[in-house]
């Protein structure tokens, strides 16, 4: 992590940005499968996302900020690490609430931010960071209209974010909350569906 590096992805309005991507059973790629991803920026240069229900291993924030040399108190939660995604996965990122705001945070929406900084992860030891975050190592890209022909190839289906599917730890079943967010049953899903 890095004191400035997330602030090369920039929340883009419109598009589907602050939106969840819910797998479609007929995923191809397995690394994706019964995924939810969080989309961070979404624009006309391509798409960046978290995944919000896989772990990193046995990976541990304690664990994360000894290698960074940074003090665990009695105040630092030691929550799991998730995999955000294949790409740069020694790459760190903190999603959280907005309560938290400094420089180097990318506002995705009122209530949302994306921070890869140092200071965030010192803020969150010393038990001043922000009320609700999920930390992430590598994202999810896209390049320009990739990720709108997954989702006309029927690969995903879009619906709102909550923090319960942001930030709970209940990732078992949080693709079926997110489908059933937006009233759909995950065993009436046909892989073929949208096809003639």
């Amino acid at each position: 992590m890095s004191s400035n590096r997330a602030s090369e992805f920039s929340a883009t309005s419109g598009w589907l940005t602050g939106q969840i991507l819910i797998a479609m059973p007929n995923m191809p790629d397995p690394r994706f499968a019964r995924t939810v991803i969080y989309i961070c920026s979404h624009g006309p240069t391509g798409a960046m996302g978290l995944v919000l229900n896989r772990l990193l291993g046995e990976a541990s924030f304690h664990s994360l900020l000894a290698q960074l040399n940074i003090p665990v108190t009695d105040a630092t939660p030691n929550l799991p690490i998730h995999h955000g995604g294949p790409v740069e996965t020694t790459r760190g990122f903190v999603l959280h609430s907005t309560d938290y705001s400094r420089e180097g945070m990318v506002a995705i929406d009122d209530s949302i931010g994306l921070s890869a900084t140092i200071e965030i992860l010192q803020a969150i030891s010393e038990g001043h960071g922000p009320e609700r975050f999920m930390m992430a190592l590598g994202y999810t890209g896209w390049d320009s209209g990739q990720l709108d022909n997954e989702i006309k190839s029927n690969g995903w289906i879009t619906a709102p974010a909550d923090d319960a599917l942001l930030f709970d730890s209940d990732l078992d079943t949080k693709w079926e909350r997110a489908l059933s967010k937006i009233g759909i049953s995950p065993f009436l899903l046909s892989g073929d569906a949208g096809h003639a």
